[in-house]
């Protein structure tokens, strides 16, 4: 087999079928994606179905605490899981450019596998095709994902109320800031990486003890935490009054976001969610977050009110504040 992806890898020939039983089969080991069907057939599920999907096309290919493979699986599951889904499979569609090499395309599938198996969320069905040198860049990724949704389960934001409270599991912008510094080549004191991981055990906690007093989940990707509270804001016609000084962050993150001119309240997270809870259980579910590895820097960053309808409201270290806007513009393209 050639060290790099050809045309004929994408001609649904001989040498695509190698490329599938000699190294995706290695990896992806689910008997239903072995059958080689034009669809994956599964269990009748019980509940209600939720279905996502997204694409990755983030640059570097490779980065410090992952690449583009685990993170279109998490991606994908965290999608589900920020609905109350319980996910239950995957598929798999990768766009590759001519020339690619083969070694890095088994590192991504490899890494897919292994996100796969730890998240015990298979991928079921997939498709390969590949486009000319010059026509794309290494490897885009498509994975859609189905979950169940329990029966006594509503996670919306129509549910959210004033007075509830807002909660986010873990420290700001680790991703933005690691995708960035790895593509300008910049080095900065620490250990900066992504923090792609899937959330789906940790909402799977929170809502067998305390489902009811969950209103609404999100994950803070593309925009960031500001974006995705003005979101929210806009969605309820609430206030998102945020502490500056309560939201966790990395010193290096810091630093590095200090160095360049960024705000974090605007970076991508990849392995984070907010929880807009109700106010009498914020506490409890604070510890529930805590109690497992991804929720262990969890921490209550602000409530909801009606002091400026539809806005976001971030109370400075220094005691004053500011309207965080919805981002406008693209600070960091090919974030994901």
């Amino acid at each position: 087999m050639s060290s790099y992806i050809t045309l004929d890898h994408g001609s649904g020939g001989l040498t695509g079928q190698i490329l599938i039983q000699e190294l995706f089969f290695r990896y992806l080991p689910d008997p239903v994606l072995h059958q080689l069907e034009d669809a994956a057939v599964l269990p009748e599920p019980c509940g209600r179905i939720a279905f996502s999907t997204d694409s990755y096309v983030v640059d570097p290919i490779f980065f410090p605490g992952g690449n583009i493979g685990e993170l279109a699986v998490n991606g994908t599951i965290n999608d589900l899981a920020m609905q109350g889904a319980r996910p239950l499979a995957l598929s798999l569609g990768l766009i590759l450019e001519e020339g690619l090499r083969l070694d890095d395309l088994e590192n991504i599938i490899e890494s897919i596998g292994a996100a796969c198996e730890y998240a015990g969320v298979p991928v079921v069905t997939g498709d390969t095709k590949v486009v000319p040198r010059g026509k794309g860049d290494k490897i885009f990724i498509n994975t859609s994902g189905i979950g169940v949704v329990g029966k006594d389960i509503e996670i919306t934001t129509g549910r959210v109320r004033e007075g509830d409270i807002l909660l986010l599991s873990g420290t700001l912008a680790d991703h933005g800031v690691t995708i960035l510094t790895s593509r300008a080549g910049l080095e900065v004191a620490g250990n900066l990486q992504s923090d792609t991981r899937p959330l789906h055990f940790l909402v799977e906690k929170v809502l067998e003890q305390e489902g009811g007093a969950v209103h609404t989940m999100r994950d803070p990707t593309r925009g960031g935490l500001g974006t995705t509270l003005a979101e929210i804001a806009r969605a309820t016609n609430l206030c998102m009054e945020i502490e500056e000084e309560d939201i966790p962050m990395h010193g290096e993150v810091r630093a590095a976001c200090e160095l360049m001119g960024l705000d974090p309240l605007y970076l991508a997270n990849e392995g984070k969610c907010i929880v807009v809870a109700a106010p009498a259980r914020a506490e409890k579910i604070l510890r529930i977050m805590r109690s497992v590895p991804e929720g262990a820097e969890s921490r209550i960053i602000g409530r909801v009110s009606k002091k400026y309808p539809g806005r976001v409201v971030l109370t400075t270290v220094a005691g004053g504040a500011r309207l965080v806007e919805p981002l406008s513009g693209e600070p960091l393209p090919r974030i994901c």
